[in-house]
Parts: C-alpha cells; structure tokens; sequence
C-alpha cells in the first residue's frame, strides 16, 4: 500500500510503501478517494513534548472513499458504499461516549494527530466513524469539508447557541475552519464582519458570503471598527482560533452580553485579558474542541444538500504530498487544499 509518512518530528514528507491496515470485526476499510490537508497536519509533523507516536506516522485528518470489505460485526455499510471520514476517535463506551458527548471522550484521540492517518490508499475504521454521502457527491468537497465544518459547527451552533440576527465577527479570513464558520452563520441568518490580514485573503472571505470586511494590515484598530459597525454597540459573537495576537482586540469588539469562541491558537496559547472586559461586558468566553456524532451528521447533511460549499484551494496527486504541505507552510493556500488518491 502507498502512503504518505514523516520518519521523525521536522522530518521530510515521504511517499512511499507502508503497511497495509489489518481489518477488526468491527471495522470497516475504506479506499480513499480524496483527502485534505488541516493545519493540524502541520503541528503534527513539527510536534510538541508530550505528542508520542509510532514512527513513521501518517498524517491526515480527512477524507472520503469507497467501502471495499467489512468486519464480521459492521451492520450500517455493504461493499461499495461510498463514505466520508468523522475524525473523532472515541471509545464508544465511556459516560460522555454514552451521552452523545464524544468529543468529550475520556480516550477522546484525532485520526491523523495521535493515530495513523489518511494519507494513504487503505484505512480501516470503526463503522461509527463513517457517514454516507450521496452515490455522485464530489468525494474531494466531502474530504475538504468533514473536519473544519464539524469544528465550526460544534463552535458556532452547538456551543455557541447563534440565533438568527446575530452579528457575527470571525477573525482570520482564509483558514479552513474560518470560511466554515462564515458560511455557518450565513446559513443561520446572521450577519458576518471578518477581520483579514490582506486583500487577498478577504477575497475568500467575501466569496464565502462575508457581508463586511476589515483589512488589519490597513486598521491597526480593527476591533473599534468592527465594533463602530454594529451601530457602536459590537458584535454578538466573535470566532477568535488565532489568540495571543488577537484575542485581547476579540473582547473588545464584542457587545454586552457577547460570546467569544475559539477553538484553537495560531498565534500562540498564551495571552493576557483585561479582566474588566469580562465582567464589565457580561462576555463568556467559550472553547470547544471538534464535535459530536449529531454534529457531524447534521452538518455534512447540509453540505451534501449544496447548503454548504467549501472553499476549495489547490489540489495535488497523493504523491505530491510534500508540495502541499510546503503551500500551507508558507500560507499561500486561500482555502482548503485536498489531495487525489490514485
């Protein structure tokens, strides 16, 4: 079986052979089609002190193939489904597991991060990790939409509890889970202000039905303009994944009673808040982290209707993996960027 790997944290992107997956009764295997690149790919191969995995490791959060043989026990797929990838690797048996809560999990692990991932040919994968998707749906828009819309999702609905006529501001204008995002409060009737590092990037924001743009490479400021725009009162929601850098401005643009969510930190984890802001505002602040099984289901529901478009970037043959990881190193990406499996 081909794959792509890293020998070592820093290491080179190979493509080469790698073990063919050994199929479990409660497992189905899967020939994958198209995958997609996540940031988390990146901090994956860099890695981090306490991130140990069993070299050579795959890579790669997504993706979306064909059912080509089941496990003795899998009862929702037949040979030939075609499927799409939920990332969340969970126990299935612990309370939140039994909740509806499995990205609580207490052996909660992403496929891709702490697992062997989807770049490669073949992947073996409980049942309750696969979703359906419809006989022609574009298994590269499957792949590309699956992580960052369910982690958007999770963000924006579920936790976030958005109600139609809210303002929303997203800061950061390109990212994969930051064009989900805009698309998701669209879809749910609310108004979105994004925050952009240049005109180039806000023109995937404007293409993902962002209704105001604010350049920061232009407005030191940005948070008082965003702020100013809804009528000198702020925003009722603020989508902040990049942190220290921003966060600090996030509070600020946020209206009384505001919510600021965020599920991750570009910038770096580490960053001072002005306490008045908290309790001055009534703000909460609110994390999540991917989303549940209902999540997944409902959000690639509305994907596959056409509801939900990603923004696809540049697409590479499996065996140019290397290239596409140097692209999103150097952010040229302007949204998401899959990979063909041949």
């Amino acid at each position: 079986m081909k794959a792509v790997f890293f020998r070592e944290h820093g290491g080179d992107i190979e493509y080469g052979d790698f073990p063919a997956p050994a199929l479990e009764p409660a497992e189905v295997l899967v020939r994958l089609e198209a995958v997609s690149l996540n940031r988390t790919d990146l901090l994956t191969r860099k890695g981090w002190p306490t991130l140990e995995l069993q070299m050579p490791h795959v890579p790669g959060a997504d993706g979306a193939g064909r059912v080509i043989e089941v496990g003795s026990r899998v009862t929702q797929f037949a040979v030939g489904d075609r499927v799409v990838i939920n990332p969340n690797l969970t126990c299935g048996e612990c309370d939140f597991c039994l909740a509806g809560q499995e990205n609580l999990c207490t052996r909660w692990r992403l496929l891709g991060e702490h697992a062997p991932g989807t770049f490669r040919e073949r992947i073996a994968l409980p049942e309750r990790n696969l979703l359906g998707i419809p006989k022609d749906f574009d298994a590269a828009v499957a792949a590309a939409a699956a992580l960052v819309y369910l982690t958007a999702w999770h963000s924006l609905i579920t936790r976030g509890q958005l109600k139609p006529g809210e303002s929303v501001l997203v800061v950061g204008a390109s990212g994969g889970v930051n064009t989900a995002s805009i698309q998701i409060a669209k879809y749910s009737g609310a108004s979105v202000l994004v925050v952009g590092s240049g005109a180039d990037k806000l023109t995937v924001a404007k293409a993902a039905g962002a209704d105001f743009l604010i350049d920061r490479s232009q407005d030191a400021t940005w948070s008082k303009t965003a702020y100013r725009a809804e009528g000198r009162s702020g925003v009722d929601v603020v989508v902040d994944n990049v942190g220290a850098d921003t966060m600090p401005l996030s509070l600020r643009a946020a209206r009384k009673g505001g919510r600021i969510l965020t599920v991750g930190n570009t910038s770096g984890p580490i960053y001072e808040i002005d306490h008045r802001f908290l309790f001055g505002k009534h703000l909460s602040i609110i994390g999540s982290t991917m989303g549940t099984t209902q999540d997944f289901e409902t959000v690639m529901g509305i994907v596959f209707e056409g509801k939900l478009n990603p923004i696809l970037d540049r697409q590479f043959p499996l065996e140019h993996a290397a290239d596409a990881f140097a692209r999103m190193e150097a952010g040229k990406q302007r949204g998401k960027i899959t990979l063909t499996v041949p």
